[in-house]
C-alpha cells in the first residue's frame, strides 16, 4: 500500500494581502441555492443588468463563430468603434490607438494600478463605492485611502476633500455615476475635482463604466476636463453584456506602452468573441434606449414607494442603477439583514459593508435593472416583511 503523502500547507497571507469577499456573492450564492430548490427569488444583489444584450451582438457572435478569428486577438474595428463613440458622445477626438481593450474593466484597473503606482502608493477611493477599489489596492501592495462621502454630502467627492487629504496621494478614482449610490459629479464639480488633482500631482483615474445610464442628464467624461486622465469602461453595464468579459482603458499616448505591457503579461487579450461581439452593441440605441427608460421607471417607483415602507432619507440616485437604503433603524448588522430578508421574502438585495467598512453595516444596496414586474413584486413582498420588521423593534 501507498503511503499517503502528507498535505503541503497552505502559505499564511503575507500581513496586509488579505482582503474580504464580495459579501453580495455570499448573498447570491444562497439565492441560488433558493432558486433551484424551486422558490421565487428576485435578484437585486449584483450589479449587473436582468435582459440581455441588444440583438445585434447575438447575431454578430453567430456570424464570429462561423468565421471569425479563433487565436489571440485585439480588434482594431472594435478600437476604432470606441473611439467614434468617444467622438459621437461627447464630443472627443480621441485616437484609436491610445484605447486598450481589456478582460472587463476589473483588468483595466488592475492594469492601472500596477502601471501608474509603486508599492505603498497612496491611492484615494470614495467611501461608500465599490469594494474592489480598495480591495484590489490592497492585494496589490498599494495603500487605499478612503475619502468619506456619506448621505450628508448627496455622496459625491468634493475639490475641498481631495486638497484635504493629509500626507502624499499619488492617485485618485473617481465613478461618476458610482457604485452604489449612483452619485454623479456635475461637470463644474468634475472639473474643480480634476483641478485640485492636479495642483498636488495626484493621477486621476476615471471609472465610467456606467455612463450613458443616468437620469439627471449625460455624464461628463473625464478626459473632457482632465486630457491626462486613465478612463476605464465596459460592455457590462449599458451594453448588457456583463458575463462577456469585455472593457478597455483609454491611456496617454506616452503610456500606451507600459500598459499594453502589463495587460498582455497579466491577462493576454480579450475573448476573441466578445470582441467581435461588441462591435454590434453600439449601433442599437433603440435597445439601449428603452432599458435605460426602464431603470428610469423601476427608480420612480421605488421612491415613491420605500419611503413609506419607513426607508426615508433616500439619496436618490443622478445615473446607474442602484438605490442605497439607510436601514440602520432597523439592524446594526446589514448582512444579516439581507439574508434574513433573502429567507423570509426571497428578495436578494446586497449589505453596505461591501461598500462601506465603517457605516456599511446600517445601508444596504438594491439594483433596479430588472423588470418592472419584479420591482413591483418586490414591493409587495417588502412592504409587510418591513412593517412585521419595525413592530417588532418597538415591542422590544
Amino acid at each position: 500500500m501507498r503511503p499517503v503523502p502528507t498535505p503541503i500547507p497552505i502559505r499564511k497571507a503575507m500581513r496586509g494581502t488579505d482582503i474580504p469577499p464580495f459579501y453580495a456573492s455570499q448573498v447570491g450564492a444562497r439565492a441560488h441555492r433558493l432558486r433551484r430548490a424551486g422558490r421565487s427569488v428576485i435578484g437585486m444583489h449584483f450589479g449587473q443588468p436582468t435582459e440581455p444584450p441588444p440583438p445585434g451582438v447575438h447575431a454578430a457572435a453567430h456570424r464570429a463563430i462561423e468565421d471569425g478569428p479563433t487565436g489571440y486577438y485585439e480588434s482594431p474595428e472594435l478600437r476604432a468603434r470606441i473611439a467614434r463613440h468617444y467622438l459621437d458622445a461627447y464630443g472627443l477626438h480621441v485616437a484609436s490607438s491610445r484605447i486598450l481593450l481589456t478582460l472587463g474593466a476589473s483588468a483595466g484597473l488592475v492594469a492601472t494600478f500596477t502601471t501608474l503606482f509603486a508599492s505603498g502608493d497612496r491611492v484615494g477611493v470614495v467611501r461608500p463605492g465599490y469594494p474592489a477599489y480598495r480591495n484590489a489596492l490592497r492585494a496589490l501592495g498599494r495603500e487605499p485611502v478612503e475619502i468619506d462621502c456619506g448621505p450628508e454630502r448627496g455622496f459625491r467627492l468634493g475639490a475641498e476633500q481631495v486638497a484635504g487629504v493629509p500626507g502624499e496621494l499619488h492617485g485618485l478614482v473617481v465613478a461618476s455615476p458610482g457604485n452604489p449610490t449612483g452619485a454623479m459629479l456635475s461637470r463644474a464639480a468634475l472639473a474643480e475635482v480634476a483641478g485640485a488633482c492636479r495642483a498636488r500631482g495626484t493621477q486621476l483615474v476615471s471609472d465610467e463604466i456606467y455612463h450613458g445610464i443616468s437620469f439627471t442628464g449625460p455624464a461628463t467624461c473625464a478626459l473632457e476636463v482632465e486630457p491626462q486622465a486613465i478612463v476605464i469602461n465596459s460592455f457590462s453595464k449599458l451594453y448588457r453584456m456583463p458575463g462577456w468579459r469585455l472593457g478597455w482603458i483609454v491611456v496617454p499616448e506616452a503610456a500606451v506602452e507600459r500598459f499594453g505591457a502589463q495587460l498582455i503579461n497579466l491577462f493576454l487579450t480579450p475573448s476573441t468573441l466578445s470582441q467581435e461581439a461588441a462591435i454590434a452593441a453600439f449601433d442599437d440605441r433603440g435597445s439601449l434606449q428603452a432599458a435605460v427608460a426602464g431603470y428610469a421607471r423601476n427608480r420612480a417607483t421605488l421612491l415613491a414607494a420605500l419611503p413609506t415602507m419607513g426607508l426615508r432619507g433616500l439619496v436618490p440616485p443622478d445615473g446607474a442603477f442602484y438605490l442605497y437604503a439607510d436601514v440602520g433603524h432597523l439592524t446594526d448588522d446589514s448582512l444579516a439583514f439581507c439574508h434574513e430578508l433573502l429567507e423570509d421574502t426571497g428578495i436578494a438585495i446586497a449589505p453596505g459593508i461591501d461598500f462601506d467598512p465603517r457605516r456599511g453595516q446600517r445601508f444596504v444596496r438594491l439594483s433596479f435593472a430588472v423588470s418592472e414586474a419584479e420591482v413591483d413584486e418586490a414591493i409587495a413582498r417588502l412592504r409587510p416583511w418591513l412593517a412585521r420588521r419595525e413592530a417588532a423593534r418597538r415591542s422590544s
